[in-house]
């Protein structure tokens, strides 16, 4: 009974509390109160002073998550940005058309390959060597490393060999440009041509146009050229069957003609 008696106190002095207790909770509090777990997600840290109105819980600067105030601001924000890239886009194109820029579409393109003018189509990042097969059907130069090492591209250009695989085709517009089709024929072959045929300096014959054509900008430059020449002139081809003691031979042959 005793024990009935304390607790029905007890619950009586709490009834009579409650309105007092509820009387002071301010406005402030108790937009505390619902704002500290909307914020800080259950967490303990909270600023030192909260507002007391509506705003304390939507435009907190400090908080983890975006307010309401803050989302609407950042989609203004993001479509005045769209609209503004949409406007400049026309205009960067414009600009870009007259200052003589190219890309990143395809563009209209001439080369002038073994002595005539070649019209085709590509995109800047295009290579002569891709250009040259892929676009105009010359398929002598070989792609084999496709990284500037072995030679098997090797083109002249004005004259001097280079590696059509490292370079642009729209660097070679307006240039000269000689692959191994447009040293000789079958029927009417260069120094050099002759003299591989004779030496019989080939295997596979992946390597063999890039070396011809390297071999034929050697030999006008250097005729009569020695063997220590003839290895250092053409070090940059390579030869993965090991044919080199017929090509030194044939290049030789060809050097003391003084003609290729």
């Amino acid at each position: 009974m005793k024990d009935l008696q304390f607790t029905t106190k007890v619950f009586l002095r709490s009834r009579a509390l409650r309105p007092k207790t509820v009387l002071n909770f301010s406005l402030q509090s108790r937009t505390a109160a619902l704002c500290w777990p909307m914020m800080f997600g259950g967490h303990a840290a909270a600023p030192a002073q909260t507002k007391g109105n509506m705003s304390s819980c939507t435009d907190s600067p400090g908080g983890p998550g975006v307010s309401r105030r803050g989302f609407l601001k950042g989609v203004g924000v993001s479509t005045a940005a769209t609209g503004l890239l949409a406007a400049v886009k026309p205009l960067a194109e414009a600009a870009q058309n007259e200052s003589g820029l190219l890309g990143p579409g395809e563009f209209s393109l001439t080369l002038q390959v073994n002595g005539q003018s070649r019209p085709l189509k590509v995109e800047p990042r295009v290579t002569l060597l891709d250009a040259l097969r892929n676009r105009l059907d010359v398929t002598g130069p070989k792609k084999v490393c496709d990284r500037g090492t072995c030679g098997a591209c090797t083109v002249l250009l004005d004259g001097k060999p280079v590696y059509s695989c490292s370079m642009l085709a729209v660097e070679a517009q307006g240039r000269a440009v000689t692959t191994v089709e447009g040293l000789g024929t079958p029927e009417k072959m260069n120094a050099v041509q002759a003299a591989f045929v004779k030496h019989d300096a080939q295997q596979c014959g992946f390597c063999t146009p890039g070396f011809v054509t390297a071999a034929t900008a050697f030999v006008r430059n250097h005729p009569n050229a020695s063997v220590d020449q003839i290895c250092a002139g053409l070090g940059g081809n390579l030869c993965r069957c090991g044919t080199y003691a017929g090509m030194l031979l044939a290049v030789a042959d060809a050097a003391k003609k003084g003609a290729a």
